[in-house]
């Protein structure tokens, strides 16, 4: 398994203010919501990504960031301080999430749900019922106030897709267990009071996640390989695949695919493998003489990605279709998962269509 990715060990209050949080916390205490919400605002957006890491979802993170900011605002009265603010708002949240996996079947990628599909045969109809993990956008990640670009590297490591999917494949306290060790850095001693057990228990969950979760991710993160590519390059990747798309250059978007790429379409439960296997799903369905484009670029689980917007002609625009959420490997991209729910792109300040 990597490093702890984040490094986070935040103190109960933020330096420099812990007095102004402590009369929040007492002023919340006596029933000033205001005051509670000034307390609990700048923990919401890692809450959500907790969240999000535990349930693969990001409608699902939300709900549970709602359940526990509820949940903390009526047992407010309760926190005695043993353990800092932060970590008590963590427990909340964790078992929140725990909750909900009780409820739901895992999400997963089509890579988990079925085996490679041929692109000439029939296709498959979508499966709707929520088993598909779902894209989480960069922007709620709040990296806009870090130092630098090696602390944003380290935030989004903990997002990428491969992670989230190889997450939802570890029973649920594992799956707590390596997210409160590994990407937000407490101590089994922590980690445990969150759980409520011990750290000699914890120290085995996050063995046994460790080895599960290794097996299922590649041997090289994608920050690492948004690293070594740098800004620049990226870019111009990012730009010639938009306007492949855009131009329905096949040619042109083959050339930058991995001998090896894969491409699947959620909530369709079929995808493909091999360069040629998707250049004929491509060529058959997505690019064709009747398909008009237009992708704007933005990022997804630490990756880049692009919202594709389809003409449709009885709207006389361009309406949102599918966002795509680009692995790269070198200087090609290994896989193209097109998650196919318009229903997210608000969530990622995406307009609601695009005119002629």
């Amino acid at each position: 398994m990597r490093e702890a990715m984040t490094g986070s060990g935040a103190p109960a209050f933020p330096s420099g203010s812990s007095e102004r949080e402590r009369e929040l916390l007492l002023a919340a205490q006596n029933g000033d919501g205001d005051a509670f919400g000034r307390l609990v605002d700048p923990y919401q957006r890692e809450l959500q990504a907790h969240c999000y890491r535990m349930l693969g979802s990001y409608a699902d993170a939300e709900d549970a960031l709602q359940e526990t900011l509820l949940r903390a605002w009526r047992s407010l009265a309760r926190f005695e301080g043993r353990s800092s603010f932060r970590s008590w708002l963590y427990r909340i949240a964790t078992n929140a999430c725990l909750r909900a996996i009780e409820r739901r079947p895992k999400r997963v990628l089509p890579m988990d749900y079925a085996p490679a599909a041929d692109p000439h045969g029939a296709r498959v109809g979508p499966v709707n019922d929520p088993v598909w993990l779902e894209p989480y956008p960069d922007a709620s990640l709040g990296l806009e106030g870090l130092a630098g670009p090696e602390a944003r590297y380290e935030q989004r490591e903990g997002i990428e897709l491969a992670f989230i999917a190889a997450l939802q494949h570890l029973p649920a306290r594992q799956r707590a267990v390596l997210i409160l060790r590994d990407v937000l850095g407490f101590s089994a001693r922590e980690t445990a009071a969150v759980l409520e057990t011990t750290p000699v228990s914890i120290d085995s969950a996050l063995q046994r996640a460790h080895k599960s979760v290794d097996e299922r991710l590649p041997g090289q993160a994608q920050q690492q390989t948004l690293r070594l590519l740098g800004d620049d390059e990226l870019g111009r990747l990012t730009e010639r695949y938009v306007a492949a798309w855009e131009r329905n250059d096949i040619d042109a978007l083959v050339s930058m695919l991995a001998q090896d790429a894969r491409i699947a379409m959620p909530p369709r439960p079929t995808w493909y493998s091999g360069r040629e296997q998707v250049a004929a799903f491509v060529r058959g369905y997505l690019i064709t003489e009747r398909t008009r484009w237009r992708l704007v670029p933005t990022s997804a689980n630490g990756q880049p990605a692009a919202a594709a917007y389809l003409w449709v002609e009885q709207a006389g625009a361009f309406m949102p279709d599918c966002l795509h959420v680009l692995t790269l490997r070198r200087g090609e991209i290994e896989e193209i998962m097109a998650f196919r729910s318009p229903e997210i792109f608000p969530s990622f300040d995406l307009p609601a269509s695009i005119a002629a």
